[in-house]
């Protein structure tokens, strides 16, 4: 009776175990990002686009930091940061249909057009030091994230990020 009663509490053991982690995939992610730049004295680079060829990010003077860089499908909530001392910036999430191609952009307005693009949500025009929150629902595939103030983009401000299934 004694060896019944230990299987059974082991087994309802496991049993909650299993139910707490499957609870725990259904908790939204949280995905710190840091918008940086290498202050407004610094010239912007240019011609560093997602998708470029031949772009070198090691020569850009802004750019995104996301961690983690992967998570799971659902409930996203992104804690955004501007890192910045002098510069606005903005995180804008946009899905990527097709990854490797480049994205939609506005000449006349040095942006990408987000309409086209894909725009999921975005956090808007943060001053420097000034964070802000996105939670969004994203289904599994690749996003970019990006900041879409005139320039930015090209200089090098983006970041893959990838929804697993």
């Amino acid at each position: 009776m004694k060896c019944t009663s230990i299987r059974a509490g082991i087994g309802l053991t496991a049993a909650m175990l299993i139910a707490g982690g499957a609870s725990a995939t259904q908790a939204a992610s949280l995905v710190d990002i840091s918008l940086w730049d290498k202050g407004a004295r610094t010239p912007m680079a240019m011609g560093l686009a997602y998708a470029t060829p031949s772009h070198d990010t090691a020569k850009a003077t802004m750019g995104i930091k996301v961690s983690p860089a992967a998570v799971r499908a659902g409930k996203v909530t992104f804690n955004v940061k501007n890192d910045s001392k002098d510069r606005v910036h903005e995180m804008i999430v946009i899905y990527l249909v097709n990854p490797g191609q480049q994205l939609p952009y506005i000449s006349a307005e040095n942006r990408v057009d987000e309409d086209k693009a894909g725009d999921k949500g975005e956090v808007s025009e943060l001053h420097p030091g000034a964070s802000g929150t996105l939670s969004v629902n994203l289904k599994a595939g690749k996003y970019l994230l990006i900041c879409n103030m005139p320039g930015h983009y090209r200089a090098g401000m983006w970041a893959e990020f990838t929804v697993d299934p």
